[in-house]
């Protein structure tokens, strides 16, 4: 979920949706070599979901101007025309914080490596669905989820898989990137054979990949400090509202947080907290910056921050956590040491995790997940039911 820049771009906004949704052309998707099937038509196409990020300042605004449209993500009064108002106040600011990243994000980049690394182990261990190709589907930036798609029946595809990159189901980040897909799709003479990965918060890979992190983060601890560190898992905050109508990803974080203490035989003391709060409504809590100061006004000045619910660095770590908390709030409150733990990135375990998915997602061969068939029972979007008949 893109909360951080949400955060930092409405301040106090967060109201009930009108109407309204936008969709701007981007530039074709980019594609590795490594991912090339040669003359080979792909039988099997992977698009890896996820939110995307502006790759340099100059798609910032365009960026936010997707990000704020999407009704499925934030709802505004006359959503169409605040989105554009609001991408264009708040560019210059998220401009200035991608700067201090390195000129935008690199989540694309880090995708791309773990998608072809996830596709060679495909090939290797899945030769009846072979050839594998991977495709990447950002909701906000370039390549964009549709423009994928496109290229998908291009290249002939028979079966497409849509494999979220968000391992905990939420309806504002893999609802909003499946409801996408289905729009897409509409009035569309599609040739593909669809099924969904829609959440994975318990795969063994993952949490091993997790743990051997934090692991690594606690060995930079002085011994005599080590078994007094505080494990803080961080993970994207949420709206009580969405909450309340029965969104299953607070649970799922959890679930994850218990898996890797049981990876990590509950050696060290812990909290699940929430960071990326947007305006003054009620969100999941504890909030991360709050937790980090009360823990070290109690004496417990020693932490690791790891992010939970991100498969790679993006603003949300990059600058979140490792500026705004770790460097500079780390001062504040006269901590000791705050390490973060690395993020998966291009973990060889986490890759392999995510081809051993794949590989039982299709020996499986269910469309989706049991849990994804139920709607939050507070769901009032009927796109939420509609994109759902296609995986029945």
């Amino acid at each position: 979920m893109a909360a951080t820049v949400l955060r930092r771009c409405l301040s106090h906004t967060w109201r009930p949706a009108l109407a309204g949704s936008l969709r701007q052309s981007a530039p074709a998707m980019m594609l590795s070599s490594s991912n090339d099937s040669g003359s080979r038509k792909p039988k099997t196409g992977i698009l890896f979901l996820n939110l995307g990020g502006p790759k340099d300042l100059d798609e910032v605004e365009s960026f936010l101007t997707r990000l704020f449209s999407d009704r499925d993500l934030i709802s505004l009064p006359f959503q169409k025309q605040a989105g554009v108002v609001l991408a264009k106040r708040r560019t210059s600011k998220i401009k200035a914080q991608y700067s201090q990243i390195g000129g935008g994000s690199p989540i694309l980049s880090w995708t791309e490596k773990q998608a072809s690394g996830m596709v060679d182990i495909l090939d290797k261990i899945s030769p009846e669905t072979a050839p594998h190709k991977y495709y990447v589907g950002f909701r906000y930036a370039a390549p964009l989820t549709e423009d994928a798609i496109d290229q998908m029946e291009k290249d002939g595809v028979e079966h497409a898989i849509a494999f979220s990159q968000y391992p905990q189901y939420s309806c504002t980040t893999t609802g909003s990137s499946l409801n996408a897909i289905y729009r897409h799709l509409q009035g569309k003479k599609s040739t593909m054979r669809w099924s969904a990965i829609d959440r994975w918060p318990t795969h063994d890979g993952l949490v091993e990949a997790v743990a051997g992190n934090i692991r690594q983060a606690l060995s930079e601890f002085p011994e005599d400090k080590r078994d007094e560190v505080v494990l803080l898992f961080s993970a994207h905050s949420l709206p009580m509202s969405v909450v309340y109508r029965g969104d299953t990803y607070p649970y799922e974080v959890a679930a994850t947080v218990h898996r890797v203490m049981e990876a990590l035989n509950f050696s060290h003391q812990y909290r699940l907290v929430w960071q990326s709060q947007v305006g003054p409504s009620q969100w999941l809590a504890p909030q991360t910056d709050q937790a980090i100061k009360e823990l070290c006004q109690r004496g417990q000045r020693n932490q690791v921050l790891i992010p939970i619910a991100f498969t790679s660095d993006h603003i949300e770590t990059l600058y979140e956590l490792d500026i705004e908390y770790i460097r500079a709030l780390s001062k504040e409150c006269n901590a000791e040491k705050i390490v973060r733990a690395s993020s998966l990135n291009d973990n060889p375990i986490f890759i392999k995790a995510l081809a051993d998915i794949v590989s039982d997602h299709l020996k499986d061969g269910k469309k989706c997940s049991r849990q994804m068939m139920m709607r939050c029972p507070g769901c009032t979007n009927p796109v939420c039911e509609s994109m759902r008949t296609m995986y029945k």
